[in-house]
């Protein structure tokens, strides 16, 4: 398992469920202080430039109240025909999303952003993943849209629940599309030391 240093403490500047599931199913201790940046103040551009952008504001945002603790920031999006499909607000947003998927290729970036402070260490980056929908019917898109649960989901739909019927495959990163790319999160951190290993007595 792994655990932060002596002294080493690690902040999630965010309040999504899916990615404090993540880093507590790769061990780490941590504390949730969500940012309140305000991702309208970001311009549209490339997608991994934006999400990168977006990662850096959160993390910055949080670690201004804390610079001695490692903040770690992170935004997703998903892609389709160079289109950003957002957060679906309602019923017919939710079903235009899952059409608009349906049968074919999409790509999801995650930017992350890892912030010290008083170390003035800063680093970030952003990960894609393409991702294959099934071909849905209208039934299946009713059905799924009736479950709630792709409310407050980029692209309208969660891999790591219902949706995962929804999924015929993925290229890359699973954690990304959930939300975070973990593999990479974690790297950083223990190449900085910031992160170390409980050993397994024999």
């Amino acid at each position: 398992m792994h655990y932060p240093l002596k002294g080493q403490k690690i902040i999630l500047a965010s309040q999504s469920p899916r990615r404090r599931y993540l880093l507590e199913q790769a061990g780490l201790q941590f504390t949730v202080v969500p940012s309140r940046f305000d991702e309208r103040a970001v311009s549209m551009s490339a997608p991994d430039s934006y999400v990168r952008k977006l990662a850096e504001n959160k993390a910055e945002d949080v670690a201004k109240y804390y610079p001695e603790h490692w903040v770690i920031g992170a935004d997703t999006i998903v892609l389709i025909n160079n289109q950003i499909l957002g957060k679906p607000a309602t019923r017919v947003e939710a079903e235009n999303m899952l059409q608009k998927l349906s049968g074919k290729i999409h790509q999801v970036f995650t930017g992350y952003c890892i912030r010290c402070k008083v170390r003035e260490q800063i680093h970030s980056d952003a990960v894609c993943t393409d991702v294959q929908f099934k071909q849905l019917s209208n039934q299946e898109i009713q059905w799924y849209v009736d479950t709630e649960e792709p409310y407050d989901k980029a692209g309208g739909y969660a891999i790591q629940g219902l949706g995962s019927f929804l999924v015929k495959k993925i290229n890359g990163s699973y954690t990304n599309v959930v939300g975070l790319p973990v593999c990479e999160v974690m790297e950083f951190l223990i190449q900085e030391k910031v992160m170390g290993f409980n050993h397994a007595e024999p």
